[in-house]
Protein backbone atom coordinates (compact mmCIF):
# COMPACT_ATOMS: atom_id res chain seq x y z
CA UNK A 1 0.00 0.00 0.00
CA UNK A 2 1.41 3.06 -0.87
CA UNK A 3 -1.73 4.80 0.38
CA UNK A 4 -4.27 4.25 3.05
CA UNK A 5 -7.51 4.44 1.76
CA UNK A 6 -10.66 5.05 4.02
CA UNK A 7 -14.06 5.71 3.57
CA UNK A 8 -15.94 8.91 4.39
CA UNK A 9 -18.13 7.06 7.18
CA UNK A 10 -15.28 5.65 8.71
CA UNK A 11 -13.69 9.59 9.90
CA UNK A 12 -15.92 10.83 13.52
CA UNK A 13 -14.47 14.10 14.50
CA UNK A 14 -10.99 13.27 12.66
CA UNK A 15 -10.51 9.84 13.82
CA UNK A 16 -10.95 6.92 12.81
CA UNK A 17 -9.89 2.92 13.66
CA UNK A 18 -8.84 0.87 11.30
CA UNK A 19 -9.74 -2.83 12.23
CA UNK A 20 -9.04 -5.15 8.52
CA UNK A 21 -5.82 -5.75 6.19
CA UNK A 22 -5.12 -1.56 6.50
CA UNK A 23 -4.55 -2.31 10.39
CA UNK A 24 -2.68 -5.84 9.91
CA UNK A 25 -0.43 -3.87 6.95
CA UNK A 26 0.36 -0.89 8.99
CA UNK A 27 1.33 -2.38 11.72
CA UNK A 28 2.92 -5.76 10.56
CA UNK A 29 4.34 -4.33 7.28
CA UNK A 30 4.81 -0.98 7.72
CA UNK A 31 6.05 -1.66 11.28
CA UNK A 32 4.34 2.19 12.46
CA UNK A 33 4.04 3.00 15.63
CA UNK A 34 2.38 5.84 18.03
CA UNK A 35 3.06 9.27 16.69
CA UNK A 36 4.50 8.44 13.20
CA UNK A 37 2.58 10.00 9.95
CA UNK A 38 1.18 7.93 6.95
CA UNK A 39 0.24 8.98 3.83
CA UNK A 40 -3.84 8.05 3.66
CA UNK A 41 -7.09 9.59 1.33
CA UNK A 42 -10.61 9.36 1.42
CA UNK A 43 -12.14 7.21 -1.61
CA UNK A 44 -13.04 10.00 -4.10
CA UNK A 45 -11.68 12.67 -1.98
CA UNK A 46 -8.71 14.48 -1.26
CA UNK A 47 -5.59 13.29 -0.12
CA UNK A 48 -3.72 13.93 2.69
CA UNK A 49 -1.85 12.32 5.83
CA UNK A 50 -2.68 10.84 9.29
CA UNK A 51 -0.80 10.49 12.44
CA UNK A 52 -1.12 7.03 14.58
CA UNK A 53 -2.64 7.95 18.09
CA UNK A 54 -3.10 4.46 19.72
CA UNK A 55 -2.30 0.99 18.24
CA UNK A 56 -2.80 -2.82 20.18
CA UNK A 57 -2.62 -6.19 18.53
CA UNK A 58 -5.70 -5.79 16.13
CA UNK A 59 -6.52 -1.96 15.92
CA UNK A 60 -4.94 1.22 14.96
CA UNK A 61 -6.32 4.65 15.43
CA UNK A 62 -5.58 7.55 13.28
CA UNK A 63 -5.77 11.10 13.78
CA UNK A 64 -6.57 12.30 9.90
CA UNK A 65 -5.83 15.35 8.03
CA UNK A 66 -7.20 15.21 5.09
CA UNK A 67 -6.61 19.11 3.73
CA UNK A 68 -4.45 17.74 0.79
CA UNK A 69 -5.00 18.06 -2.75
CA UNK A 70 -8.10 15.55 -4.90
CA UNK A 71 -6.24 14.23 -7.70
CA UNK A 72 -7.65 14.79 -11.22
CA UNK A 73 -9.59 11.66 -12.99
CA UNK A 74 -7.85 10.21 -15.40
CA UNK A 75 -8.33 11.09 -19.29
CA UNK A 76 -8.43 7.55 -20.54
CA UNK A 77 -11.44 4.96 -20.37
CA UNK A 78 -11.81 1.11 -20.57
CA UNK A 79 -14.13 -0.76 -22.56
CA UNK A 80 -13.17 -4.45 -21.92
CA UNK A 81 -15.32 -7.22 -23.09
CA UNK A 82 -15.92 -9.16 -19.99
CA UNK A 83 -13.30 -11.43 -19.71
CA UNK A 84 -13.36 -15.01 -17.08
CA UNK A 85 -13.63 -13.85 -13.11
CA UNK A 86 -10.48 -14.87 -12.12
CA UNK A 87 -8.65 -12.64 -15.01
CA UNK A 88 -11.32 -9.67 -14.12
CA UNK A 89 -10.11 -9.17 -10.72
CA UNK A 90 -5.98 -9.00 -11.81
CA UNK A 91 -7.56 -6.60 -14.90
CA UNK A 92 -9.22 -4.43 -12.58
CA UNK A 93 -6.31 -3.64 -10.09
CA UNK A 94 -4.27 -3.17 -12.76
CA UNK A 95 -6.54 -1.01 -14.67
CA UNK A 96 -7.33 1.10 -11.49
CA UNK A 97 -3.15 1.24 -11.05
CA UNK A 98 -2.53 2.80 -14.17
CA UNK A 99 -5.56 5.39 -14.55
CA UNK A 100 -8.44 4.91 -15.57
CA UNK A 101 -11.65 7.30 -15.39
CA UNK A 102 -14.32 4.57 -16.19
CA UNK A 103 -14.30 0.86 -17.28
CA UNK A 104 -17.36 -0.68 -19.12
CA UNK A 105 -17.61 -4.21 -18.99
CA UNK A 106 -19.51 -5.75 -22.13
CA UNK A 107 -20.66 -8.32 -24.26
CA UNK A 108 -19.24 -10.27 -26.97
CA UNK A 109 -19.57 -13.14 -29.28
CA UNK A 110 -16.85 -14.53 -27.66
CA UNK A 111 -17.57 -13.97 -23.92
CA UNK A 112 -18.92 -16.75 -22.40
CA UNK A 113 -22.39 -15.85 -21.00
CA UNK A 114 -21.83 -17.03 -17.62
CA UNK A 115 -19.38 -14.61 -16.30
CA UNK A 116 -22.30 -12.38 -16.63
CA UNK A 117 -23.79 -14.47 -13.25
CA UNK A 118 -20.08 -14.08 -11.57
CA UNK A 119 -20.39 -12.70 -7.87
CA UNK A 120 -17.78 -10.10 -8.64
CA UNK A 121 -19.81 -8.20 -9.80
CA UNK A 122 -21.74 -7.68 -7.33
CA UNK A 123 -20.30 -3.65 -6.24
CA UNK A 124 -18.51 -4.30 -3.17
CA UNK A 125 -16.70 -7.65 -4.81
CA UNK A 126 -15.71 -5.28 -7.88
CA UNK A 127 -15.24 -1.84 -5.41
CA UNK A 128 -12.32 -3.90 -3.45
CA UNK A 129 -10.25 -5.16 -6.55
CA UNK A 130 -10.52 -1.81 -7.76
CA UNK A 131 -8.90 -0.55 -4.24
CA UNK A 132 -5.80 -2.75 -4.63
CA UNK A 133 -5.34 -1.03 -7.75
CA UNK A 134 -5.84 2.67 -6.24
CA UNK A 135 -3.39 1.59 -3.10
CA UNK A 136 -0.65 0.90 -5.10
CA UNK A 137 -0.90 3.95 -7.36
CA UNK A 138 -1.30 6.63 -4.18
CA UNK A 139 -4.81 7.33 -5.94
CA UNK A 140 -8.07 8.20 -4.07
CA UNK A 141 -10.57 8.10 -7.43
CA UNK A 142 -12.40 5.01 -8.07
CA UNK A 143 -13.17 4.46 -11.55
CA UNK A 144 -16.70 4.42 -12.22
CA UNK A 145 -17.98 0.88 -13.61
CA UNK A 146 -20.93 -0.17 -15.82
CA UNK A 147 -22.12 -3.53 -17.33
CA UNK A 148 -23.72 -4.08 -20.70
CA UNK A 149 -24.88 -7.51 -21.23
CA UNK A 150 -25.68 -7.03 -25.64
CA UNK A 151 -23.07 -6.34 -27.59
CA UNK A 152 -25.47 -4.60 -29.87
CA UNK A 153 -27.29 -2.03 -28.17
CA UNK A 154 -24.81 -0.86 -25.96
CA UNK A 155 -22.90 -0.27 -29.44
CA UNK A 156 -25.71 1.29 -31.43
CA UNK A 157 -28.11 2.78 -29.04
CA UNK A 158 -25.47 3.66 -25.31
CA UNK A 159 -22.17 3.82 -26.65
CA UNK A 160 -22.61 7.21 -28.26
CA UNK A 161 -23.52 9.37 -25.21
CA UNK A 162 -21.19 7.45 -22.75
CA UNK A 163 -18.19 8.66 -25.57
CA UNK A 164 -19.28 11.75 -26.32
CA UNK A 165 -16.64 13.58 -24.40
CA UNK A 166 -13.88 11.21 -25.60
CA UNK A 167 -13.11 12.84 -28.94
CA UNK A 168 -10.41 9.70 -29.32
CA UNK A 169 -11.70 6.35 -30.18
CA UNK A 170 -9.70 3.56 -30.14
CA UNK A 171 -9.74 -0.51 -30.58
CA UNK A 172 -7.01 -2.66 -30.58
CA UNK A 173 -7.26 -5.71 -32.70
CA UNK A 174 -4.64 -8.04 -34.68
CA UNK A 175 -4.40 -7.63 -37.93
CA UNK A 176 -3.07 -5.47 -40.75
CA UNK A 177 -3.61 -2.16 -38.99
CA UNK A 178 -1.28 0.77 -38.33
CA UNK A 179 -0.03 0.88 -34.88
CA UNK A 180 -1.11 3.31 -31.91
CA UNK A 181 1.33 5.94 -32.75
CA UNK A 182 0.15 6.10 -36.35
CA UNK A 183 -3.46 6.61 -35.29
CA UNK A 184 -3.47 9.48 -32.88
CA UNK A 185 -2.63 13.11 -32.87
CA UNK A 186 0.87 13.46 -30.88
CA UNK A 187 1.36 14.85 -28.04
CA UNK A 188 -1.58 12.67 -26.97
CA UNK A 189 -3.66 15.34 -25.14
CA UNK A 190 -7.21 14.62 -25.25
CA UNK A 191 -9.82 12.70 -23.87
CA UNK A 192 -9.55 8.26 -25.15
CA UNK A 193 -11.69 5.32 -24.37
CA UNK A 194 -9.88 1.93 -25.70
CA UNK A 195 -11.78 -0.78 -26.48
CA UNK A 196 -10.11 -4.24 -25.73
CA UNK A 197 -11.56 -7.57 -26.64
CA UNK A 198 -11.88 -11.03 -25.16
CA UNK A 199 -9.59 -13.93 -25.42
CA UNK A 200 -9.92 -15.01 -28.57
CA UNK A 201 -10.86 -11.16 -30.14
CA UNK A 202 -13.15 -9.47 -31.69
CA UNK A 203 -15.36 -11.33 -34.58
CA UNK A 204 -15.65 -9.23 -37.86
CA UNK A 205 -18.99 -7.86 -36.88
CA UNK A 206 -17.98 -6.42 -33.69
CA UNK A 207 -15.03 -4.58 -34.93
CA UNK A 208 -17.33 -2.99 -38.08
CA UNK A 209 -19.38 -1.62 -35.54
CA UNK A 210 -16.91 0.22 -33.44
CA UNK A 211 -15.82 1.60 -36.66
CA UNK A 212 -19.27 3.18 -37.26
CA UNK A 213 -19.23 4.36 -34.33
CA UNK A 214 -15.50 5.97 -34.66
CA UNK A 215 -13.24 4.15 -33.57
CA UNK A 216 -10.23 3.28 -34.85
CA UNK A 217 -8.23 0.27 -35.10
CA UNK A 218 -4.91 -0.46 -34.07
CA UNK A 219 -2.35 -3.34 -33.65
CA UNK A 220 0.13 -4.10 -31.02
CA UNK A 221 2.29 -6.07 -33.80
CA UNK A 222 2.42 -10.01 -34.38
CA UNK A 223 2.53 -11.27 -30.82
CA UNK A 224 -0.88 -12.12 -29.28
CA UNK A 225 -1.91 -11.28 -25.87
CA UNK A 226 -3.80 -11.93 -22.97
CA UNK A 227 -6.44 -9.64 -21.78
CA UNK A 228 -4.35 -9.30 -18.44
CA UNK A 229 -1.09 -8.75 -21.16
CA UNK A 230 -3.16 -6.35 -23.34
CA UNK A 231 -4.63 -4.03 -20.42
CA UNK A 232 -1.30 -2.52 -18.65
CA UNK A 233 0.40 -2.92 -21.97
CA UNK A 234 -2.12 -0.77 -23.88
CA UNK A 235 -2.70 1.79 -20.93
CA UNK A 236 0.88 2.60 -20.39
CA UNK A 237 1.45 2.94 -24.08
CA UNK A 238 -1.57 5.57 -24.00
CA UNK A 239 0.46 7.11 -21.06
CA UNK A 240 3.57 7.50 -22.75
CA UNK A 241 2.02 9.15 -25.74
CA UNK A 242 0.45 11.74 -23.41
CA UNK A 243 3.94 12.56 -21.93
CA UNK A 244 5.73 13.41 -25.24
Amino acid sequence: MNIILLDQSEIRNNRAVLRDRRSEHIRKVLGSMVGDTLRTGIINGPTGTSTIVAVNNETVELATDHSGPQPERPLTDLILALPRPIMLKRVLSQAATLGVGRILLINANRVEKSFFSASLLQGENILQHLLFGLEQAGDTLVPEISVHNRFRPFVEDLLPTLTSDCPVKLIAHPGPFPFLPQVVELPLRRKTVLAIGPEGGWIDFEVEKLQQAGFKPFSLGPRILRVDSAVPVLLSQIDLLRRL
